[in-house]
Formats: C-alpha cells, sequence, structure tokens
C-alpha cells in the first residue's frame, strides 16, 4: 500500500512539531525544511487545523504548534482521514469495471489487508512516533544549516 502525499506529510509535519521544543514554526518553515513546496504544506497544515492536530497562528509571533490532541492522536486514525475510505483496487473501473466484480475474492482479500494495515497503526500515537532516536534526528533536520524558509 502507498500513502498519498498529503497523508505523508501530514504525519511528518505532525513528527516535526512534536519536537520543536517551544518554538512555533511557521507554515513556510516547516515546507523548506521538509522541502516540499508550501501550497502543498499549507493545505495539509489546513486540514490538520480543521481537525484540532495544530494551532495555526498568523502574523507576528504566530507559527504553528501542536496540540495535546494532535500529540496523542492515532496514527491509524490519521491514515485513515486522509487516505480516504474507499477500496485499494477499483474494481468498477469508470467506463470498464472489471468483468470479474460479480464474483472476486480479490477485493475483500485486500479490504482486510488494508484493515490489517490500518490496525496495526492504530496503537501508535504522534508521540511514539518521535521516540528515541527519531526526535533528536527531526531537531537536527529543522535547524540544518541553509534551511530556508521559502
Amino acid at each position: 500500500m502507498r500513502l498519498l502525499r498529503s497523508t505523508d506529510l501530514a504525519l511528518r509535519l505532525l513528527m516535526r512539531l512534536a519536537v520543536a521544543e517551544g518554538t512555533t514554526p511557521t507554515t513556510r518553515e516547516v515546507a523548506g525544511d521538509m522541502d516540499v513546496p508550501y501550497t502543498h504544506a499549507a493545505k495539509v497544515v489546513a486540514e490538520l487545523q480543521h481537525l484540532g492536530l495544530v494551532d495555526a497562528r498568523r502574523g507576528r509571533g504566530g507559527g504553528l504548534t501542536l496540540t495535546e490532541r494532535g500529540r496523542t492522536a492515532s496514527v491509524g486514525a490519521l491514515v485513515r482521514t486522509f487516505e480516504g475510505e474507499g477500496d485499494v483496487v477499483d474494481c468498477e473501473g469508470g467506463d470498464r469495471p472489471c468483468p470479474l466484480s460479480s464474483a472476486c475474492r480479490l477485493r475483500g482479500a485486500l479490504r482486510r489487508a488494508q484493515e490489517a494495515f490500518y490496525a496495526a497503526l492504530d496503537p501508535v500515537t504522534v508521540a511514539d512516533m518521535v521516540a528515541e532516536p527519531t526526535g533528536p534526528l527531526l531537531l537536527g533536520i529543522s535547524r540544518r544549516p541553509g534551511a530556508s524558509g521559502a
């Protein structure tokens, strides 16, 4: 299973904010640290803010902070939210539906595998993901020389 770019970015952004240590990086700074387009980061931040996982303040003294809800959020629930509830494969296929769709067992097997994937991530929290040795590494990335806010 391959995650959408927005799911990957949401998880990495939450991890980055979990180790911010009293700082409030801006969306532009985080986008620069992660080497992703600002517009993509801004969309993900807006969704995380809507979910109550991130506080975003504009202007002088503003920036991004992880909420307590964001720190304790289940990775499985986050992935479900960003990935949506769709099937792994599109059996209906738009113009050409699969000829096996009425008697196929693959769709059910893939759905069970997808649920097992999510279930494995359900007990993992954002705080768990930044435990040693990941947290210090994230701090190093965000403080790398020449990291731009563009």
